[in-house]
């Protein structure tokens, strides 16, 4: 993990620690929540127009960089319970979708690749 992510994990786990919430931060629980967390988020997007989403008012820009944060700390918080590294994690799946989506088929296009 990068430094900043890394002290950001370490920011959580004592967080976690002297609150004794560290008994309920299961990696199920944590993935449940962070599946709210992300409906909050699309929540706030649900209604608006692709124009009204790309440059929300000053209120709901708030709300929406509040979620982002919730979403980002229970994210974070699952990945240092698994033992995983994120930023390694997206680069192997950034390198995976660049060997799946070669540009000359998928320019311009939101079609799925065929499973790997």
């Amino acid at each position: 993990m990068t430094t900043e992510l890394e002290r950001l994990a370490g920011r959580l786990r004592a967080f976690a620690r002297v609150r004794d919430w560290e008994q309920f931060h299961t990696p199920k629980n944590l993935a449940m929540a962070l599946a709210g967390e992300v409906g909050e988020l699309v929540a706030e997007f649900q209604w608006l127009t692709p124009e009204e989403s790309a440059a929300p008012g000053p209120e709901a820009s708030a709300r929406i960089r509040a979620e982002l944060a919730d979403v980002t700390l229970y994210l974070v918080r699952l990945a240092d319970v698994l033992g995983v590294d994120l930023v390694e994690a997206a680069e192997d799946k950034l390198d995976e979708n660049d060997r799946r989506y070669d540009p000359g088929r998928y320019r311009g296009s939101a079609r799925k690749a065929p499973p790997a």
